[in-house]
């Protein structure tokens, strides 16, 4: 072989590597998520309230499924009397939508101060987790609002139709991506979603790094044979 057909083959791996991670990084899942304004109708002890606030969702995939946790960026409702460290326990639901259906429960911790009366009770970020039951685009969005607290139960129900707050393209287990216009943390392909940024960029460096590994082999190998066949 010669010396410019082997500079010709040397070029052409690393052009094909470089493609290669390239097509990588255009593959990269995103999920689709935003903060959506959630107006509630909290049924109280004493009485009908209302009460707005902008809700998150986010997901992070765990295992084989996802972790699912909603935040309130304002307080809901309110009590005529001061509620102590840990008396109030809320729980929430999650609608799913577009591939998947029912409901997804959230839960958390009890409130680790004291609220003061007739304060918007501040709901700390609830989690649960999410495992696809089939593959496609599934949405996100904010359900009814439950808060126990000094024996009582207040539910709080959307009002307003809220929009989905996350979408995730999903695959469920032993199944394929239907295709959906995202691929996530969020997340197409047969790459299952990712939602978090950071586990994205690791994950693809990864695999980036694989491909060039595989070029790099390739080259040492042309290398070693061409020193071979001068000798």
């Amino acid at each position: 072989m010669s010396n410019r057909t082997y500079q010709k083959r040397t070029v052409a791996l690393a052009s094909a590597a470089a493609l290669a991670g390239s097509a990588v990084l255009m593959a990269a899942p995103a999920a689709h998520a935003e903060v959506v304004d959630v107006n509630y109708r909290c049924e109280t002890p004493i009485g009908v309230k209302s009460a707005l606030s902008p809700i998150d969702i986010k997901g992070v995939k765990s295992g084989g499924g996802y972790k699912v946790t909603m935040s309130w960026q304002k307080g809901v409702s309110s009590s005529p009397v001061e509620l102590g460290k840990g008396s109030m326990n809320p729980s929430a639901t999650i609608k799913l939508g577009g591939a998947d259906s029912g409901t997804l429960t959230v839960t958390g911790p009890a409130n680790q101060a004291a609220i003061p009366a007739s304060t918007p009770i501040k709901i700390n970020d609830l989690s649960g987790t999410y495992t696809p039951k089939k593959s496609g685009k599934v949405t996100f969005t904010a359900g009814v609002l439950t808060i126990k607290a000094l024996g009582t139960t207040t539910t709080c129900t959307p009002t307003n139709s809220p929009q989905p707050s996350l979408s995730l393209d999903v695959t469920a287990a032993g199944g394929s991506s239907s295709g959906g216009t995202q691929s996530a943390d969020g997340d197409s392909g047969t790459e299952l979603p990712q939602t978090g940024p950071e586990d994205s960029v690791v994950a693809l460096g990864t695999l980036g790094g694989t491909v060039l590994l595989a070029g790099a082999a390739g080259t040492l190998w042309l290398t070693r044979r061409n020193q071979a066949a001068r000798r």
